[in-house]
């Protein structure tokens, strides 16, 4: 991998270091864009595709949808003929009211089932007054039964507030459950459902807010053994993602995403936003990032920070720089990369400035919350 440069700064200070070391990272230029267009659709059957559109230069999101007409009351069963079910070991699980009215004027409440690839896809309505974990227990079972699928090993989950009933349920089935905001082919899902089948159920209300809204409490002060040394706002080609992607298969930490499942289009020499951590002991901190359900990073200007979302509602502080004009416009310009690769970024953990390698190589992708 070509050697390039990295610009370091300090984890436990306010200090910028200046110096510019080699590694396989291009440092981040503020309001250098690189023209990139990213396409989001989520693939599903007998149902619309969605085409987003996402270009640096622009501050907008474009949509396009093409809707083909199908019952927004009918529920899905469905399982690709061409998986073999004993490879969907893990599932994505949504369990909450959605922005639609029973004949009784109470809000329906549904299960949505999929995996990451969204060969598995399921879906069930639920008055809410059976609202329980023998309710969800009973539902798991039944998806198994009709798909002649075997109980998934791990359940990811999205919200807290569920956190009681959906992890009952599972662990009467032994199934690990995860809270988890890395669900994303479910989030995509969801956004999905949202435009072509809720709003066009005869229940829907519109301007109904959402009953269980996702957490963002305030960032907590890092656990003293995630901490690095130094870290920089940094950024890779996308054909270089590409090979730390490929190089976690050779037992580094980190996670990867399937990003031709998600949809996403990406020309080779689009420049990926990402935060660079170097630490002297790389591998036990890789190790217990590895641990955690790592989502994403924010750039914070107004607390002059980079905040780490892990699992389903935690948020630590993890790192600060000097609030200066020169580093505010860094931050800024390093989220609007964010924002125009689609939510696209990662964390890359090395052993020390001069590596060529990563220990560790987190992709990951901040979307908005559902709309739901």
């Amino acid at each position: 991998m070509a050697t390039l440069s990295f610009c370091s700064t300090h984890f436990r200070d306010h200090t910028t270091c200046l110096s510019h070391k080699p590694s396989q990272f291009v440092c981040f230029t503020p309001h250098h864009h690189h023209q990139q267009h990213v396409s989001l659709y989520p693939p599903k059957p007998n149902s619309c595709h969605l085409l987003y559109s996402v270009s640096q230069s622009e501050s907008s999101l474009s949509v396009e949808v093409e809707v083909e007409e199908d019952d927004p009351t009918a529920e899905m069963s469905y399982l690709d003929p061409g998986t073999d079910p004993e490879s969907i070991s893990e599932w994505e699980l949504d369990f909450c009211s959605r922005p639609i009215l029973d004949i009784r004027g109470k809000k329906i409440w549904e299960l949505v089932v999929c995996d990451t690839s969204l060969s598995l896809q399921y879906t069930k309505y639920f008055p809410n007054n059976v609202i329980n974990s023998v309710t969800l227990k009973t539902a798991l079972v039944s998806i198994c039964d009709d798909l002649g699928l075997p109980l998934p090993q791990k359940i990811r989950f999205f919200r807290s507030q569920l956190q009681t009933i959906i992890t009952k349920a599972c662990k009467e089935l032994n199934i690990k459950p995860i809270p988890s905001k890395r669900c994303l082919s479910l989030l995509l899902w969801l956004e999905e459902r949202y435009e072509t089948i809720y709003q066009r159920h005869p229940g829907f209300q519109k301007g109904s807010k959402p009953l269980l809204v996702l957490d963002n409490p305030f960032p907590m002060d890092l656990p003293e053994n995630l901490f690095g040394e130094r870290w920089a706002f940094v950024q890779l080609t996308y054909s270089a993602v590409q090979e730390e992607i490929l190089s976690l298969d050779k037992s580094a930490f980190g996670a990867t995403l399937d990003l031709d499942l998600l949809g996403y289009e990406i020309d080779e020499k689009a420049l990926i936003p990402g935060i660079a951590v170097a630490s002297s002991r790389a591998k036990p901190l890789a190790a217990w990032m590895n641990g955690l359900e790592v989502c994403s990073i924010e750039a914070d200007t107004a607390r002059a920070s980079l905040i780490l979302s892990v699992g389903i509602s935690t948020r630590y502080t993890y790192a600060t720089y000097t609030k200066t004009p020169e580093m505010t416009a860094e931050a800024e310009a390093w989220e609007a990369a964010k924002k125009a690769s689609g939510g696209l970024h990662f964390l890359a953990i090395q052993a020390d400035l001069d590596s060529d390698d990563c220990v560790g190589f987190w992709l990951l992708l901040d979307l908005p919350p559902p709309p739901v």
